[in-house]
């Protein structure tokens, strides 16, 4: 068989069938070997929106997504995406071709050190130089794409090699097991039963692997049997259900929030799944005098304001079995009235505007209406912008993997695309992306890509004819703002272009008669497009100034 069809089967093998790319000369061979080969493959109009979308499989499914490239710039422009999977730890598989062996070590068409330049946002990036070691190659990409803090791996497929003929009985190395590590020592359980026993005003703060695990379940028993308050970050969202009696909601804005006063007061602060990446620890730690449990499937980064005095590092639903199996009743907490009281603040905050229908469209009162609709298990992607804040501060979510937001890489353009792999995935639950308009048209080759493959996800835009964040943060720094101005083509005409059914929302209350239309449309995209009154924006920058 040639090398080519022997990498398909490989990947077969490690149990992924799909692959999102786009193709190119100098991967023809593995074009070609697909058309007999049992992987689907998702023909995407740019390689970032590839890289996204096989990158949120990969988050959604614990099964490495697979991206595919061509050298140069299709490797270029699948940087961004395989960037945000690393550092957002999503399981990833990118395979990109490259030029023939013969001419790698001079200036030539297209050619470029691509190795070179992705290891620093891999876990690993490898040339394949001898086609019969492409069983191991692969076997190892997909062990290190999933192993301890998932993230991104790279194999540079040259094209002479994709052509060769290799032994047809070439074994091809079964699926590699990835260790859960579910055991704790008794010593780590006894100690951390200790920290909690001895802690006043304990705290849980709730991150990215948290959910990737979705440790819902001994989480959620965990704090009750301990009657604890707990926050999660921007990606922690659901994993702690906002339906939970003493939930914080979510922490990690810019700006001090009203439920950091209660990290203020916390004496332990108990990080399950927490990433350094989502919210900076000076944030909720500023003198480092806290004491902190580390509970994740990774060691601690080292950070002076993020010293823990405890690390329990493993499968983190199996750390939390143990801990369950040792709490007592000593160790439930009395409810500790200022975080009640702080709790409540919160509550009394989000709830403002929730029935305010004035247009355009207050960022409080769209985001409790669009709540209203969607069920508990559907699906929302937040794109990178102003409303990405406003999603997190007041979107409730109430299980893991039902809200997703970046706020690790951070790039804006992720959403649709994302919402693309969704689909795929969970077909019968509804999959919304929500962008601002200059994330919108940044990703808009996700939306033809999402109507040509008869996709019915719902993409929400707010607009206001900005880069609202940045001039959210202009305007806090510098009180004026500079350049951010999109001067907007009609994107009601640009979405019905793409073959998506499309509807100006003018008012909140008109979003449940537009799912009810929504839900009837089964072979299209739906683009919803929300004037947003982001002067809202600074109005929220001078409260949480007067009141925090």
């Amino acid at each position: 068989m040639k090398a080519s069809d022997l990498l398909l089967k490989c990947i077969e093998a490690q149990g992924s069938y799909r692959i999102y790319g786009v193709p190119g000369e100098e991967n023809a061979d593995v074009m070609i070997s697909l058309l007999d080969s049992n992987i689907e493959f998702l023909t995407m109009r740019h390689e970032q929106t590839a890289a996204f979308s096989a990158a949120m499989e990969g988050y959604l499914t614990g099964q490495p997504g697979v991206c595919l490239s061509t050298l140069g710039p299709g490797a270029t422009n699948l940087l961004t995406g395989v960037a945000q999977a690393n550092m957002d730890h999503m399981p990833l598989i990118v395979i990109i071709g490259q030029a023939s062996t013969h001419r790698l070590h001079k200036i030539s068409h297209q050619n470029m050190d691509s190795v070179d330049m992705y290891k620093s946002v891999t876990k690993w990036a490898v040339t394949i130089r001898d086609a019969d070691t492409i069983p191991e190659i692969v076997a190892k990409a997909f062990k290190r794409a999933q192993e301890g803090l998932p993230g991104a791996v790279l194999i540079e497929f040259p094209e002479d090699i994709a052509a060769m003929e290799v032994n047809a009985k070439l074994s091809v190395l079964p699926k590699i097991a990835v260790s859960d590590n579910k055991e704790i020592a008794e010593e780590s359980i006894s100690s951390f039963i200790q920290l909690l026993q001895s802690a006043e005003k304990p705290i849980v703060l709730a991150g990215d692997s948290a959910v990737r695990q979705a440790v819902d379940k001994p989480l959620k028993r965990f704090l009750t049997t301990a009657n604890l308050y707990g926050a999660s970050t921007f990606m922690g969202k659901g994993v702690i259900s906002d339906h939970y009696e003493k939930s914080l909601y979510t922490v990690g804005m810019g700006m001090k929030d009203i439920a950091v006063k209660a990290f203020d007061e916390a004496d332990l602060v108990i990080c399950i799944g927490y990433d350094l990446v989502e919210w900076a620890p000076d944030r909720w730690n500023p003198r480092g005098d806290k004491k902190i449990i580390h509970i994740n499937v990774a060691p601690a980064e080292v950070d002076s304001a993020y010293l823990p005095s405890l690390e329990m590092i493993g499968d983190i639903g199996g750390i939390l079995t143990q801990i369950n199996k040792q709490l007592t009743q000593g160790c439930t907490k009395d409810d500790i009235q200022s975080f009640k009281a702080i709790q409540k603040l919160v509550k009394d905050d989000l709830n403002q505007d929730d029935n305010n229908d004035s247009f355009p469209s207050k960022p409080k009162a769209f985001l409790h209406r669009l709540r209203e609709v969607l069920a508990d298990d559907d699906l929302l992607f937040s794109d990178v912008g102003a409303h990405k804040m406003w999603v997190a501060r007041q979107y409730r979510a109430y299980q893991s993997k039902t809200c997703f937001i970046s706020n690790g890489f951070c790039s804006m353009g992720g959403s649709m695309p994302s919402a693309l792999a969704a689909k795929q995935i969970h077909p019968n639950r509804r999959v919304v992306a929500l962008c601002g308009d200059g994330g919108f048209i940044m990703s808009i080759q996700a939306l033809a890509s999402a109507s040509a493959l008869k996709q019915a996800i719902t993409v929400i835009i707010w607009i206001d004819d900005h880069y609202g964040l940045i001039k959210w943060k202009q305007e806090m720094h510098f009180n004026q703002y500079s350049h951010i101005d999109l001067h907007n083509p009609n994107l009601l005409q640009v979405a019905e272009a793409f073959g998506c059914y499309a509807q100006v929302i003018e008012a909140p209350s008109m979003l449940a008669e537009a799912f009810e239309r929504i839900d009837k449309i089964t072979d299209r995209p739906s683009v919803l497009l929300v004037p947003i009154d982001y002067s809202e924006n600074m109005k929220l920058f001078e409260h949480l100034k007067r009141i925090v």
